[in-house]
């Protein structure tokens, strides 16, 4: 499974910390919405409302 923690990224002596989830509502960095995705499956598609995970069956694209 791909993880979905944020990437560190060194500035001077600075961390910053960047999403790698697309959750966040603070992108490009971390506001740690990661968590929500912990026990995603691969191969699935997932969408969020209101702090819900839901499924998505079919998608429509």
């Amino acid at each position: 499974m791909k993880k979905k923690k944020p990437k560190e990224v060194k500035v001077g002596q600075d961390s910053k910390w960047m999403c790698m989830c697309g959750l966040s509502k603070n992108l490009p960095f971390c506001d740690g919405s990661h968590k929500q995705c912990s026990g995603e499956e691969d191969g699935k598609l997932y969408k969020y409302e209101n702090g819900k995970r839901m499924e998505v069956k079919k998608p429509i694209f």
